[in-house]
């Protein structure tokens, strides 16, 4: 089957006067046009191509790799508006079209915007949308706490930055844990640092890598998350007072505090331990 939106792995079947045509394994066909016709090539050779509509909305390939594919997030300059809608750059000759009822703020030419591209099943077009939240689901989360994860930078917050999680569900990342600029549209590795109720989740940038903490280093960084980033633990602390608040002794204390610290974790203060 020919996949719109997508990159397709097709034979050359014949060659015409308009290009040659493509075949899939189910005997399905389309048209590469001679403008991306590759200089020298055999029948039955393999080409990966991109499959959309064109301007006649007939199924047509291209050797160009656009900027964004169907389920992907991207950010697109709006090139033109019209009675219809708005007509974005993708970096191919027919331009992605956005519907008015698709867009979140009202565009304008010569804008950016971050959308999504799906394939309208009325039109059997692809089309764009900068309402991006309504493809993104928390209801069953695919993440755990502590996994490497591919962000998006979706849209600011009074409190910090949304973000698009491995394209499927929203992260926050507070302010606080954002220390250089970050634009909508950056495409950035996190992790996810904690998972709040309502499957909310919070996101660290960076890989911190901590799949490879020790038990009980983990489960301090768990009580500091849960106590806002903040224990009044230290190596003065009493065996008792360790004991108390994390079920361990304090030579176990030291050395799980010792690797925080090497990973730069957590800041050790006179008054305690600090999350970074």
């Amino acid at each position: 089957m020919i996949h719109l939106g997508q990159i397709n792995t097709l034979e050359i079947l014949r060659e015409t006067d308009h290009g040659i045509y493509l075949i899939d394994n189910e005997d399905n066909e389309v048209l590469l046009p001679n403008r991306y016709v590759p200089e020298s090539f055999k029948i039955w050779d393999k080409l990966d191509v991109f499959v959309y509509l064109d301007n006649e909305e007939r199924s047509v390939a291209t050797t160009d790799m656009p900027y964004i594919m169907k389920g992907d997030f991207a950010l697109l300059r709006c090139n033109q508006v019209t009675d219809y809608g708005a007509f974005l750059d993708w970096g191919l000759v027919k331009e992605l079209f956005c519907p008015f009822k698709e867009q979140a703020f009202k565009m304008k030419p010569g804008g950016w915007y971050l959308v999504h591209c799906y394939l309208d099943e009325k039109t059997d077009r692809l089309v764009a949308s900068s309402k991006t939240n309504r493809f993104l689901d928390n209801r069953e989360l695919t993440v755990n706490q502590f996994d490497s994860v591919d962000l998006i930078v979706s849209h600011p917050s009074d409190i910090g930055m949304n973000v698009i999680v491995n394209k499927t569900h929203q992260g926050l990342i507070y302010k606080d844990n954002i220390f250089s600029d970050i634009s909508v549209g950056d495409k950035l590795k996190g992790v996810v640092k904690k998972i709040r109720s309502g499957n909310k989740l919070d996101i660290s940038l960076g890989q911190v890598g901590y799949r490879n903490i020790e038990p009980n280093a983990e489960q301090i960084l768990k009580e500091l998350q849960d106590n806002s980033g903040y224990l009044n633990l230290t190596d003065k602390s009493t065996p008792e007072a360790i004991k108390e608040t994390l079920q361990m002794s304090k030579k176990n204390f030291k050395k799980a505090v010792g690797t925080l610290y090497k990973k730069r974790l957590i800041e050790i203060k006179p008054d305690g331990i600090y999350l970074v």
